[in-house]
């Protein structure tokens, strides 16, 4: 199979190419990294939306400035692309701060860590992206290294082997995770500020728009950010992808300028609905509805009539389904809501009745097949 390069197509058997999604919330590329980076807000008075976790960070950082000490460790969980990671770098701007980068991946032994926690400057930022990936080992390490800021390094193997304790200058860790759950208790414990980022309203993401614009150089209507806001899934950083897509056709096909005419021909062109759905989001729900009728129906039963996997179908379409109402999680399978058949345009079955959803929290789960 080989893929035609473009998001949201089909690879050669026909398979809808779901890695690659224009409304996928996550980092494309190096490159659409390096255009994120131009585009982020450098300080909290910058940074639009999310005024609680906003204004309380603030307040954790100003009251550590003036007590001439580090601030406690910061986590910050939520879905990706909502901006946990210019939140992290906005910290040690604000503090005046240089910043070391790493993941949870990128630290799989208790090595690694000490290595990183031992070149620390005092007062650097630690930022620790997707930290409940870390090892066991390195988690139990840096329980330590929170609390005391100290680390236990072994010497020596077997029985003989001892303990030499290694002093760290004062950091501040911000972790970041979309999935907070699978953080053990004593590490979020060490944490002494906690902000959970949720999606943005239309409001936020058209003032996120307008100042993208602006630092790209695109001449703008309101009209045509207020759609492209409207199909961003309340996500900034699909908001962006989306706002240089536009910007595209604005200048190859139209007058230069982003507005409601670019806005329909462009996310038409890219597949994206009125609704922020693409190909395998209507894919799934088209099947659902008419192959068997609305549901419920087996996960991967209705993974099969769409031609992907399980795993894709749960993780990739179904959360943005389930949150914005067109699906149900059920105990017998997924089951379509009556918007869904409103959104593809068919009437609902005259027996559509209320299915009894499970809780979001509850995350994806092999339900019904």
């Amino acid at each position: 199979m080989h893929r035609d390069g473009r998001r949201g197509e089909r690879y050669s058997d026909g398979s809808l190419d779901a890695t690659a999604r224009i409304v996928d919330a996550g980092a494309d590329s190096d490159d659409e990294r390096v255009v994120e980076a131009a585009l982020r807000p450098k300080r909290l008075a910058e940074f639009p939306g999310q005024a609680r976790v906003r204004d309380q960070l603030g307040l954790v950082l100003e009251a550590a400035r003036r007590r001439g000490s580090v601030p406690d460790h910061i986590l910050l969980s939520g879905p990706p692309g909502l901006g946990k990671t210019t939140l992290a770098l906005i910290v040690a701007a604000e503090l005046e701060r240089p910043i070391r980068i790493t993941s949870g991946p990128a630290i799989q032994h208790a090595g690694d860590l000490a290595a990183v926690l031992s070149s620390l400057d005092e007062g650097e930022v630690l930022f620790l992206d997707e930290i409940h990936r870390m090892s066991r080992a390195a988690e139990e390490m840096l329980y330590l290294a929170m609390e005391d800021f100290r680390v236990d390094v072994i010497v020596g193997k077997g029985p003989g082997a001892t303990a030499i304790p290694l002093e760290l200058s004062p950091f501040t860790v911000v972790g970041a995770t979309t999935r907070s759950g699978l953080l053990p208790a004593p590490l979020r414990d060490r944490f002494g500020f906690t902000g959970h980022l949720d999606y943005y309203d239309a409001h936020d993401l058209t003032t996120i728009l307008r100042r993208s614009a602006g630092l790209l150089g695109v001449d703008t209507e309101e009209a045509g950010i207020s759609e492209i806001a409207g199909r961003s899934r309340g996500t900034p950083r699909i908001a962006n992808r989306l706002l240089r897509r536009v910007r595209d056709w604005a200048q190859v096909h139209g007058s230069g300028h982003v507005d409601l005419e670019a806005a329909h021909q462009a996310l038409r062109l890219f597949d994206v609905d009125d609704a922020g759905l693409d190909r395998l989001d209507r894919a799934v729900l088209d099947a659902l509805c008419r192959r068997f009728g609305g549901g419920p129906v087996g996960l991967s039963t209705l993974a099969i009539a769409v031609g992907e996997e399980s795993d894709t179908v749960e993780t990739v379409a179904e959360p943005y389904l389930v949150r914005e109402g067109f699906m149900v999680r059920t105990p017998r399978g997924r089951a379509a809501s009556a918007k869904a058949w409103s959104h593809l345009g068919l009437p609902p079955p005259r027996d559509l009745a209320t299915q009894d959803p499970l809780p979001l929290h509850e995350g994806p789960g092999r339900l019904g097949g």
